[in-house]
Protein backbone atom coordinates (compact mmCIF):
# COMPACT_ATOMS: atom_id res chain seq x y z
CA UNK A 1 0.00 0.00 0.00
CA UNK A 2 2.32 2.74 -1.18
CA UNK A 3 -0.26 5.65 -0.49
CA UNK A 4 -0.89 4.40 3.13
CA UNK A 5 2.93 4.63 3.50
CA UNK A 6 3.68 7.73 1.36
CA UNK A 7 0.97 9.55 3.76
CA UNK A 8 2.53 8.29 7.03
CA UNK A 9 5.62 9.14 5.74
CA UNK A 10 4.80 12.95 5.56
CA UNK A 11 2.32 12.73 8.68
CA UNK A 12 6.23 11.71 10.30
CA UNK A 13 7.76 14.01 8.62
CA UNK A 14 5.16 17.49 9.05
CA UNK A 15 5.19 16.50 12.54
CA UNK A 16 8.70 16.82 13.33
CA UNK A 17 8.67 20.38 11.85
CA UNK A 18 5.88 21.03 13.84
CA UNK A 19 7.56 19.63 16.81
CA UNK A 20 10.55 21.68 16.04
CA UNK A 21 9.46 25.08 14.95
CA UNK A 22 9.11 26.50 18.69
CA UNK A 23 12.79 25.71 19.07
CA UNK A 24 14.18 27.49 15.68
CA UNK A 25 14.27 31.08 17.73
CA UNK A 26 15.97 29.95 20.25
CA UNK A 27 18.79 27.86 18.06
CA UNK A 28 19.34 30.74 16.19
CA UNK A 29 19.79 32.79 19.23
CA UNK A 30 21.93 30.10 21.21
CA UNK A 31 24.10 29.82 17.52
CA UNK A 32 24.23 33.63 17.25
CA UNK A 33 25.70 34.12 20.77
CA UNK A 34 28.68 31.94 19.54
CA UNK A 35 28.21 33.07 15.78
CA UNK A 36 27.00 36.40 15.24
CA UNK A 37 25.99 35.86 11.83
CA UNK A 38 23.07 33.80 12.94
CA UNK A 39 21.32 36.86 14.26
CA UNK A 40 21.57 38.55 11.11
CA UNK A 41 18.81 38.61 7.83
CA UNK A 42 15.62 36.70 10.14
CA UNK A 43 13.36 37.82 7.81
CA UNK A 44 14.77 35.50 4.61
CA UNK A 45 14.75 32.45 7.16
CA UNK A 46 10.96 33.11 6.78
CA UNK A 47 10.94 33.56 2.50
CA UNK A 48 10.47 37.61 3.54
CA UNK A 49 13.20 40.06 3.62
CA UNK A 50 15.03 41.43 -0.77
CA UNK A 51 12.55 40.28 -3.39
CA UNK A 52 15.07 37.41 -4.87
CA UNK A 53 15.74 38.28 -8.66
CA UNK A 54 12.88 36.31 -10.79
CA UNK A 55 13.99 34.07 -13.50
CA UNK A 56 17.25 33.17 -12.20
CA UNK A 57 19.38 29.56 -12.12
CA UNK A 58 19.08 28.88 -8.61
CA UNK A 59 21.77 27.16 -6.88
CA UNK A 60 21.68 25.94 -2.81
CA UNK A 61 24.29 25.23 -1.35
CA UNK A 62 24.11 24.64 2.58
CA UNK A 63 27.54 25.65 3.72
CA UNK A 64 31.16 26.71 2.53
CA UNK A 65 31.90 22.97 1.03
CA UNK A 66 29.47 23.04 -1.33
CA UNK A 67 29.40 26.99 -1.89
CA UNK A 68 33.01 26.21 -3.18
CA UNK A 69 32.34 23.18 -4.73
CA UNK A 70 30.03 25.11 -7.44
CA UNK A 71 32.75 26.93 -8.68
CA UNK A 72 33.66 25.33 -11.56
CA UNK A 73 30.07 24.37 -12.17
CA UNK A 74 28.97 27.76 -12.26
CA UNK A 75 31.83 28.92 -14.20
CA UNK A 76 30.73 26.87 -16.71
CA UNK A 77 27.03 27.86 -16.63
CA UNK A 78 27.71 31.45 -17.22
CA UNK A 79 30.68 30.97 -20.05
CA UNK A 80 27.22 28.84 -21.90
CA UNK A 81 24.08 30.66 -20.40
CA UNK A 82 26.11 34.29 -19.03
CA UNK A 83 22.74 36.22 -19.86
CA UNK A 84 20.77 34.22 -17.34
CA UNK A 85 20.89 35.89 -13.57
CA UNK A 86 22.23 33.45 -10.64
CA UNK A 87 20.63 33.21 -7.38
CA UNK A 88 22.38 31.32 -4.31
CA UNK A 89 20.63 30.06 -1.29
CA UNK A 90 22.93 28.91 2.00
CA UNK A 91 22.14 28.06 5.57
CA UNK A 92 24.96 29.26 7.14
CA UNK A 93 26.86 32.47 7.77
CA UNK A 94 30.09 30.99 6.65
CA UNK A 95 28.37 29.55 3.74
CA UNK A 96 27.07 32.97 3.23
CA UNK A 97 30.09 34.74 3.52
CA UNK A 98 31.59 32.42 1.16
CA UNK A 99 28.68 32.81 -1.40
CA UNK A 100 29.55 37.02 -0.85
CA UNK A 101 33.36 36.15 -1.67
CA UNK A 102 33.08 34.14 -4.62
CA UNK A 103 29.45 35.30 -6.46
CA UNK A 104 29.11 38.61 -5.03
CA UNK A 105 30.05 40.39 -8.10
CA UNK A 106 27.08 38.82 -10.16
CA UNK A 107 25.21 37.23 -7.79
CA UNK A 108 22.32 37.44 -5.29
CA UNK A 109 22.69 35.58 -1.63
CA UNK A 110 19.97 35.07 0.54
CA UNK A 111 19.11 32.44 3.13
CA UNK A 112 16.88 29.69 2.08
CA UNK A 113 13.80 29.83 4.35
CA UNK A 114 13.55 26.69 6.42
CA UNK A 115 11.49 23.71 5.39
CA UNK A 116 8.15 24.43 6.17
CA UNK A 117 5.48 24.10 3.22
CA UNK A 118 4.09 27.82 3.32
CA UNK A 119 7.77 28.99 3.38
CA UNK A 120 8.71 27.15 0.55
CA UNK A 121 5.62 28.14 -1.85
CA UNK A 122 6.30 31.61 -0.71
CA UNK A 123 10.17 31.46 -1.60
CA UNK A 124 9.47 29.73 -4.90
CA UNK A 125 6.43 32.28 -5.56
CA UNK A 126 8.56 35.15 -5.17
CA UNK A 127 11.88 33.82 -6.75
CA UNK A 128 10.54 32.04 -9.64
CA UNK A 129 13.27 30.56 -10.78
CA UNK A 130 14.35 29.34 -14.11
CA UNK A 131 16.01 25.82 -12.63
CA UNK A 132 17.11 25.05 -9.50
CA UNK A 133 20.35 23.09 -8.73
CA UNK A 134 20.26 21.34 -5.26
CA UNK A 135 24.21 20.74 -4.57
CA UNK A 136 25.52 17.10 -3.27
CA UNK A 137 22.21 16.05 -1.38
CA UNK A 138 19.50 18.65 -0.24
CA UNK A 139 16.28 16.13 0.10
CA UNK A 140 14.11 18.77 1.52
CA UNK A 141 10.16 17.43 1.14
CA UNK A 142 8.45 20.54 1.24
CA UNK A 143 11.13 22.50 -1.39
CA UNK A 144 11.21 19.39 -3.88
CA UNK A 145 7.40 18.99 -3.53
CA UNK A 146 6.05 22.85 -4.09
CA UNK A 147 9.10 23.24 -7.01
CA UNK A 148 7.07 20.11 -8.63
CA UNK A 149 3.80 21.99 -7.62
CA UNK A 150 5.54 25.23 -9.52
CA UNK A 151 6.68 22.99 -12.26
CA UNK A 152 10.51 24.24 -11.45
CA UNK A 153 12.98 21.78 -12.71
CA UNK A 154 15.05 20.68 -9.88
CA UNK A 155 18.56 19.20 -10.38
CA UNK A 156 20.71 16.94 -7.79
CA UNK A 157 24.97 17.96 -9.02
CA UNK A 158 27.76 16.73 -7.28
CA UNK A 159 25.22 14.35 -5.32
CA UNK A 160 26.74 12.00 -2.88
CA UNK A 161 25.02 9.48 -0.70
CA UNK A 162 27.34 7.40 2.10
CA UNK A 163 26.21 4.20 3.02
CA UNK A 164 24.96 6.20 6.47
CA UNK A 165 22.86 8.69 4.73
CA UNK A 166 21.23 5.93 2.67
CA UNK A 167 19.91 3.94 5.63
CA UNK A 168 18.51 7.83 7.49
CA UNK A 169 16.96 8.28 4.15
CA UNK A 170 15.51 4.48 3.85
CA UNK A 171 13.72 5.01 7.19
CA UNK A 172 11.10 7.36 5.52
CA UNK A 173 11.07 5.35 2.27
CA UNK A 174 7.89 6.20 0.71
CA UNK A 175 8.44 10.04 0.96
CA UNK A 176 12.39 9.80 0.16
CA UNK A 177 11.08 7.85 -3.58
CA UNK A 178 8.65 10.61 -4.07
CA UNK A 179 11.39 13.49 -3.19
CA UNK A 180 13.55 11.80 -5.57
CA UNK A 181 11.15 10.99 -8.14
CA UNK A 182 10.37 14.61 -8.54
CA UNK A 183 14.23 15.33 -9.04
CA UNK A 184 14.28 15.73 -13.06
CA UNK A 185 18.39 15.28 -12.71
CA UNK A 186 20.91 13.34 -10.91
CA UNK A 187 24.45 14.11 -11.24
CA UNK A 188 26.03 11.75 -8.72
CA UNK A 189 29.52 11.57 -8.12
CA UNK A 190 30.47 7.51 -8.48
CA UNK A 191 28.83 4.77 -9.45
CA UNK A 192 28.52 3.46 -5.50
CA UNK A 193 26.66 7.04 -5.18
CA UNK A 194 24.21 6.72 -8.17
CA UNK A 195 23.37 2.82 -6.98
CA UNK A 196 22.45 3.98 -3.76
CA UNK A 197 20.40 6.76 -5.09
CA UNK A 198 18.72 4.70 -7.76
CA UNK A 199 17.74 2.19 -4.86
CA UNK A 200 16.10 4.69 -3.07
CA UNK A 201 13.88 5.80 -5.95
CA UNK A 202 16.12 8.38 -7.90
CA UNK A 203 15.45 7.95 -11.85
CA UNK A 204 17.42 10.04 -14.75
CA UNK A 205 20.66 8.94 -12.65
CA UNK A 206 24.06 10.06 -14.54
CA UNK A 207 27.32 9.37 -12.79
CA UNK A 208 29.50 13.03 -13.99
CA UNK A 209 32.38 12.76 -11.12
CA UNK A 210 33.36 15.00 -8.20
CA UNK A 211 33.40 18.72 -9.11
CA UNK A 212 35.97 19.33 -6.55
CA UNK A 213 38.40 18.09 -8.86
CA UNK A 214 37.50 20.98 -10.91
CA UNK A 215 38.80 23.11 -8.35
CA UNK A 216 42.27 25.22 -9.74
CA UNK A 217 44.70 26.00 -7.00
CA UNK A 218 43.97 29.67 -6.90
CA UNK A 219 47.78 31.31 -7.80
CA UNK A 220 47.27 34.25 -5.30
CA UNK A 221 46.92 31.82 -2.51
CA UNK A 222 49.39 29.88 -3.60
CA UNK A 223 51.97 32.88 -3.54
CA UNK A 224 50.08 33.68 -0.02
CA UNK A 225 51.32 30.17 1.27
CA UNK A 226 54.75 30.62 -0.01
CA UNK A 227 55.30 33.81 1.94
CA UNK A 228 53.93 32.52 4.82
CA UNK A 229 56.54 29.71 4.68
CA UNK A 230 59.49 31.94 4.25
CA UNK A 231 57.37 33.76 7.64
CA UNK A 232 58.02 30.62 9.30
CA UNK A 233 61.56 29.97 8.70
CA UNK A 234 63.59 26.20 7.99
CA UNK A 235 61.90 24.27 9.91
CA UNK A 236 59.17 21.06 9.25
CA UNK A 237 55.39 21.68 8.99
CA UNK A 238 52.62 19.79 9.64
CA UNK A 239 49.61 21.19 9.00
CA UNK A 240 46.30 19.59 10.85
CA UNK A 241 43.29 21.13 8.86
CA UNK A 242 39.36 21.03 8.58
CA UNK A 243 39.78 19.90 12.60
CA UNK A 244 36.73 19.03 14.28
CA UNK A 245 35.75 19.31 18.15
CA UNK A 246 37.54 16.09 20.03
CA UNK A 247 40.20 15.92 17.41
CA UNK A 248 42.34 19.05 18.41
CA UNK A 249 42.75 18.02 21.97
CA UNK A 250 44.35 14.22 21.24
CA UNK A 251 46.47 15.58 18.33
CA UNK A 252 47.90 17.92 20.60
CA UNK A 253 48.80 15.89 23.30
CA UNK A 254 50.40 13.58 20.68
CA UNK A 255 52.28 16.12 19.08
CA UNK A 256 53.25 17.52 22.60
CA UNK A 257 55.16 13.89 23.38
CA UNK A 258 56.29 13.23 20.20
CA UNK A 259 56.94 15.69 17.87
CA UNK A 260 61.04 17.18 18.46
CA UNK A 261 60.95 20.80 19.20
CA UNK A 262 61.44 21.88 15.53
CA UNK A 263 58.87 20.51 14.24
CA UNK A 264 55.80 23.34 13.62
CA UNK A 265 51.98 22.16 13.56
CA UNK A 266 49.75 24.61 12.10
CA UNK A 267 46.11 23.82 13.65
CA UNK A 268 43.06 25.26 11.28
CA UNK A 269 39.89 24.25 12.82
CA UNK A 270 36.85 24.09 10.57
CA UNK A 271 34.29 25.79 11.89
CA UNK A 272 35.27 29.50 13.09
CA UNK A 273 33.03 29.81 16.29
CA UNK A 274 35.73 27.05 17.62
CA UNK A 275 38.77 29.31 17.00
CA UNK A 276 38.68 30.76 20.55
CA UNK A 277 37.85 27.15 22.21
CA UNK A 278 41.33 26.18 20.31
CA UNK A 279 43.45 28.12 21.29
CA UNK A 280 42.89 27.17 24.84
CA UNK A 281 43.11 23.86 24.31
CA UNK A 282 46.29 24.97 22.93
CA UNK A 283 47.29 26.78 25.85
CA UNK A 284 46.52 23.79 27.98
CA UNK A 285 48.70 21.80 26.13
CA UNK A 286 51.56 23.70 27.69
CA UNK A 287 53.12 24.66 24.27
CA UNK A 288 54.61 27.97 22.78
CA UNK A 289 51.69 29.14 19.94
CA UNK A 290 50.86 32.29 18.41
CA UNK A 291 48.21 32.74 16.02
CA UNK A 292 47.79 33.65 12.35
CA UNK A 293 45.03 36.49 12.57
CA UNK A 294 47.48 38.54 15.15
CA UNK A 295 51.40 37.87 13.44
CA UNK A 296 51.10 40.03 10.44
CA UNK A 297 53.99 40.35 8.20
CA UNK A 298 56.41 39.39 11.87
CA UNK A 299 58.53 36.57 11.80
CA UNK A 300 57.13 33.92 14.05
CA UNK A 301 58.92 32.80 17.04
CA UNK A 302 61.80 30.31 17.10
CA UNK A 303 60.20 28.46 20.20
CA UNK A 304 56.70 28.70 18.85
CA UNK A 305 55.76 25.15 18.17
CA UNK A 306 51.86 25.51 17.27
CA UNK A 307 50.62 28.21 14.85
CA UNK A 308 46.26 28.33 14.91
CA UNK A 309 45.26 29.21 11.64
CA UNK A 310 42.23 31.11 12.89
CA UNK A 311 41.49 32.75 9.28
CA UNK A 312 38.94 32.35 6.57
CA UNK A 313 39.24 31.56 2.72
CA UNK A 314 42.90 30.61 2.81
CA UNK A 315 43.23 26.79 3.05
CA UNK A 316 44.82 26.59 -0.06
CA UNK A 317 47.67 29.15 1.37
CA UNK A 318 47.51 27.13 4.53
CA UNK A 319 48.46 23.93 2.40
CA UNK A 320 50.42 25.44 0.29
CA UNK A 321 52.85 26.44 3.31
CA UNK A 322 53.04 23.00 4.37
CA UNK A 323 55.30 19.89 4.26
CA UNK A 324 52.37 17.31 5.20
CA UNK A 325 48.38 17.71 5.36
CA UNK A 326 46.38 15.92 7.81
CA UNK A 327 42.51 16.18 6.67
CA UNK A 328 40.30 16.26 9.70
CA UNK A 329 36.79 15.53 10.94
CA UNK A 330 38.12 11.88 9.65
CA UNK A 331 39.63 11.02 13.55
CA UNK A 332 36.26 10.26 15.21
CA UNK A 333 33.61 9.16 13.31
CA UNK A 334 32.52 12.16 11.33
CA UNK A 335 32.79 11.04 7.54
CA UNK A 336 35.93 13.28 6.61
CA UNK A 337 36.29 16.91 4.75
CA UNK A 338 38.37 17.20 1.42
CA UNK A 339 41.28 16.05 0.77
CA UNK A 340 41.57 16.76 -2.91
CA UNK A 341 42.77 20.20 -2.15
CA UNK A 342 45.98 19.19 -0.76
CA UNK A 343 46.62 16.66 -3.40
CA UNK A 344 45.96 19.29 -5.91
CA UNK A 345 48.47 20.91 -4.54
CA UNK A 346 51.59 18.60 -4.11
CA UNK A 347 51.14 17.65 -0.84
CA UNK A 348 50.82 14.22 0.93
CA UNK A 349 48.00 13.73 2.99
CA UNK A 350 46.99 11.47 5.98
CA UNK A 351 43.36 11.07 6.98
CA UNK A 352 42.13 9.01 9.62
CA UNK A 353 39.58 6.14 9.81
CA UNK A 354 36.39 7.86 8.95
CA UNK A 355 36.22 9.20 5.58
CA UNK A 356 32.69 7.92 4.81
CA UNK A 357 31.76 11.50 3.33
CA UNK A 358 34.75 11.19 0.84
CA UNK A 359 34.89 7.53 0.33
CA UNK A 360 34.96 7.30 -3.50
CA UNK A 361 38.19 10.11 -3.02
CA UNK A 362 39.91 8.87 -0.49
CA UNK A 363 40.35 5.45 -1.65
CA UNK A 364 41.42 6.75 -5.06
CA UNK A 365 44.17 8.87 -3.52
CA UNK A 366 45.00 5.95 -1.21
CA UNK A 367 45.25 3.41 -4.51
CA UNK A 368 46.97 6.15 -6.35
CA UNK A 369 49.88 6.62 -3.48
CA UNK A 370 48.71 10.34 -2.37
CA UNK A 371 47.63 9.63 0.68
CA UNK A 372 48.01 7.39 3.96
CA UNK A 373 45.42 6.16 6.37
CA UNK A 374 46.38 6.49 10.01
CA UNK A 375 44.02 5.05 12.89
CA UNK A 376 44.42 7.47 15.76
CA UNK A 377 46.28 10.77 17.27
CA UNK A 378 49.33 9.23 17.75
CA UNK A 379 49.49 7.14 14.57
CA UNK A 380 48.92 10.54 12.71
CA UNK A 381 51.94 12.30 14.51
CA UNK A 382 53.96 9.13 13.78
CA UNK A 383 53.32 8.65 10.12
CA UNK A 384 53.58 12.72 9.92
CA UNK A 385 57.55 12.67 11.33
CA UNK A 386 58.01 9.47 8.90
CA UNK A 387 57.60 11.92 5.88
CA UNK A 388 58.77 15.13 7.31
CA UNK A 389 62.30 12.97 7.59
CA UNK A 390 61.89 11.27 3.98
CA UNK A 391 62.30 13.72 1.45
CA UNK A 392 61.77 11.70 -1.86
CA UNK A 393 58.80 9.75 -0.27
CA UNK A 394 57.15 13.25 -0.03
CA UNK A 395 57.92 14.39 -3.45
CA UNK A 396 56.47 10.50 -4.60
CA UNK A 397 53.09 11.48 -2.70
CA UNK A 398 53.06 14.91 -3.63
CA UNK A 399 53.33 14.35 -7.81
CA UNK A 400 51.18 11.13 -7.09
CA UNK A 401 48.48 13.69 -5.45
CA UNK A 402 48.42 16.22 -8.38
CA UNK A 403 48.37 13.15 -10.65
CA UNK A 404 45.64 11.77 -8.81
CA UNK A 405 43.37 14.87 -9.00
CA UNK A 406 44.40 15.99 -12.69
CA UNK A 407 42.83 12.60 -13.91
CA UNK A 408 39.60 13.04 -12.47
CA UNK A 409 38.87 16.44 -13.66
CA UNK A 410 36.13 17.36 -16.14
CA UNK A 411 32.78 17.11 -14.14
CA UNK A 412 31.96 21.05 -14.56
CA UNK A 413 31.50 20.40 -18.22
CA UNK A 414 29.70 17.43 -17.66
CA UNK A 415 27.26 18.37 -15.58
CA UNK A 416 26.75 21.78 -17.19
CA UNK A 417 26.06 19.56 -20.32
CA UNK A 418 23.07 17.33 -18.39
CA UNK A 419 22.05 20.88 -16.71
CA UNK A 420 21.46 22.51 -20.11
CA UNK A 421 18.19 20.82 -21.63
CA UNK A 422 16.06 21.88 -18.38
CA UNK A 423 17.39 25.51 -19.04
CA UNK A 424 16.29 25.04 -22.56
CA UNK A 425 12.29 24.01 -21.41
CA UNK A 426 11.72 27.21 -19.40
Amino acid sequence: MPGLRLAIDWTLYRLALLLAAPLIPLRLLWRGWHERGYLRHWRERVAFGPAPVAGAVWVHAVSVGEMRAAQPLIAALRAAHPELPLLFTCMTPTGRATAEALYGAFAQIVYLPYDCAGLMRRFLRRAQPRVGILMETELWPNLVHAAARSDIPLALANARLSERSARGYARLPALTRACLRRIRLVAAQSEADAARLLQLGASSVHVAGNLKFDIEPPPPLLQRGAAWRAQWGERPVLLAASTREGEEAPILRAFAARAPDDVLLVLVPRHPQRFETVADLIAAAGVRSERRSTLGAAALKADTRVLLGDSLGEMFAYYAACDVAFVGGSLLSLGGQNLIEPASVGRPVLVGPHTFNFDAATRQAIEAGAAWRVEDADALIDSALKLLDDAPARARMGEAGRAFAAAHRGAAARMAGLIAPLLAQR
